[in-house]
């Protein structure tokens, strides 16, 4: 399993995620091709266009959702008049999880002059973000799986990416599990999770995980599951040993084989971030009959059954006419939801002025605050000089991460509900991460 977290330099918090990659199709939404490289996408009274991309039909990692959902939001928001009475056009693009075909995305941008990229993925920064900053477009609301998503100038993260999870898995672990094992891929990658996630087993008192590597493309982990088993014994506590499974689009590969392998270790339970499992992983794997029942998740965002992401199902019902690319449990969709309610308030925030990539930017560079109806914290990005809370992740090597709430979940009869009320900062947990 490929990670595009890799540390430049040795110097505190390097963060790694797991996912992986491969051509290229663009559609849009409504008419707007033919724009001529220069002008401004948003200028005028015409539309505002934007775009959303996201792997798709691929035999790794997949996000249909995001783009269909940025779709949805299109027909939703135009039905209510637009933005400040602007009607926008969302441009789709697949990158197929390939480095080449994420930089025909972001040309592609370039060639539509769209006014920024909102509520996408690709694993690829370093590929599509060099033609986004060539043209001074932003991108709003990755979902976090590359280093440059929390390092570009152009680049306005909403949640705190695979660095935050697992540090703040680590953190809640070490209240709540005796020996804890952490199975990784055996890469030069895969060496950097070990660092996060005993950030925050140690923040909180608790020794280092035992470090079980597995092969990143195998097709079962008997072996590995056994060993693992074996080194997360019940602690003398009582507490239950627990076992981290961090091998992204493998982890459900993985939990076959260890669901066969626990039937002796009763005593044993999995924890994992969000970027491995979700609600739709786990309804896949048999629900509450499944491997992930009674597992221990760290998300960005509140549960799917939270009130608060009423709003995001509204768009759902009343524009998705019944696309089952859709799910509401999608930490994908639901990103793509948090970037496009960013979006909205900078164009509001314009009022009738110009719309464009220079004055959206301006308007995020300038402080603006952005309130997601409680689904993560006042969202800010500035480069002014002025010192502010996010100086503390600029320093451990993120300066674009503004939000380092993380949620802690556990699959109860086989759904994801809230095992903790509110948000934890893994601010000071990133802090004490070190790769030397």
């Amino acid at each position: 399993m490929r990670s595009t977290f890799l540390p430049k330099h040795h110097r505190p918090v390097r963060a790694t995620v797991l996912a992986t990659g491969a051509l290229v199709a663009c559609a849009s939404l409504a008419a707007g091709c033919g724009v001529v490289p220069g002008t401004t996408g948003g200028s005028g009274d015409g539309p505002i266009k934007i775009m959303t991309w996201a792997p798709s039909d691929t035999k790794a990692t997949n996000k249909p959702g995001m783009p269909a959902f940025a779709q949805a939001y299109a027909r939703w928001i135009n039905s209510k008049g637009g933005i400040n009475g602007r009607q926008l056009t969302v441009l789709t693009c697949n990158d197929h999880n390939d480095g080449v075909a994420a930089a025909k995305c972001a040309r592609r941008a370039v060639k539509e002059n769209v006014v920024a990229v909102v509520g996408s993925y690709s694993q690829y920064g370093d590929s599509f973000f060099p033609p986004l900053e060539s043209a001074g477009i932003p991108y709003i609301g990755g979902y976090g799986v590359t280093n440059a998503e929390f390092t570009s100038p152009l680049s306005y993260p909403v949640n705190g990416g695979q660095p935050t999870l697992l540090a703040g898995l680590g953190k809640e672990l070490a209240s709540a599990c005796g020996p804890v094992t952490l199975v990784r891929p055996d890469t030069i990658a895969g060496d950097e999770l070990p660092v996060l996630l005993n950030s925050g087993l140690t923040t909180g008192g608790h020794r280092a995980a035992s470090d079980v590597r597995a092969a990143d493309d195998a097709t079962e982990y008997s072996a590995q599951s056994t060993r693992a088993l074996d080194s997360t014994p019940a602690a003398s506590s009582g507490k239950e040993g627990c076992v981290v499974p961090a091998l992204g689009d493998r982890t459900s590969t993985f939990m076959d084989s260890f669901r066969r392998a626990r039937e002796d270790y009763p005593t044993v339970r999995t924890a994992m971030a969000m970027g491995s499992v979700d609600q739709t992983v786990i309804d896949a794997s048999g629900g509450k009959s499944g491997p992930y029942e009674g597992s221990y998740i760290t998300g960005w965002y509140p549960v799917e059954s939270d009130a608060r992401w009423d709003a995001m199902k509204k768009v759902i019902n009343e524009a998705a006419f019944g696309d089952n690319r859709i799910d509401s449990a999608d930490a994908g969709v639901q990103t793509t939801w948090i970037a496009y309610t960013v979006f909205k308030a900078v164009v509001q925030s314009l009022g009738s002025g110009e719309v464009s990539a220079d004055t959206v930017r301006g308007a995020l560079n300038d402080g603006l605050e952005i309130r997601t109806g409680g689904l993560t914290p006042t969202l800010r990005w500035t480069t002014r000089d002025t010192w502010s809370s996010t100086d503390d992740l600029a320093s451990v090597g993120f300066p674009r991460l503004v939000n380092a709430n993380v949620t802690l979940q556990v699959v109860r009869q086989g759904q994801l509900v809230a095992a903790r009320e509110g948000f934890t900062d893994v601010t000071k947990t990133l802090q004490n991460a070190d790769v030397d």
